[in-house]
């Protein structure tokens, strides 16, 4: 699980990074910020897993790790974008996505947990 979140962060990182050229257009207005979103879904997602399967921290606190993980990530990457290419631009609608993203898939986390608890 290690291996598979740190790669994901990686590819994350540099794909974030590195010039795309010529990318088909899908057509979806906001299609940018959908793959925000569902990225920053999946990266919270594994780093849940990590944090609570692979360090064996509470379902909460990975909860909690995976998030703040995900949103200091997600900030770093958006100036990093500003400070060190001059293809790319820091967009605070990119970060609302991405945090937007990573919401969600911690308060799903969040909910699945508590349903399993109750259900125990």
């Amino acid at each position: 699980m290690l291996f598979l979140t740190l790669a994901y962060t990686l590819a994350l990182a540099m794909v974030c990074l590195v010039r795309l050229n010529d990318l088909p257009d899908i057509g979806v207005y906001f299609g940018d910020k959908i793959f925000h979103f569902l990225a920053y879904v999946l990266l919270t997602i594994l780093w849940f897993g990590t944090w609570n399967y692979h360090f064996g921290l509470k379902t909460n606190k990975s909860i909690v790790y995976a998030l703040v993980f995900a949103l200091i990530f997600g900030i770093i990457i958006e100036v990093l974008q500003d400070v060190l290419t001059d293809y790319r631009t820091l967009d605070v609608h990119d970060i609302f996505a991405n945090s937007l993203g990573s919401l969600l898939a911690s308060i799903a986390l969040w909910f699945k947990h508590a349903l399993q608890v109750k259900n125990s």
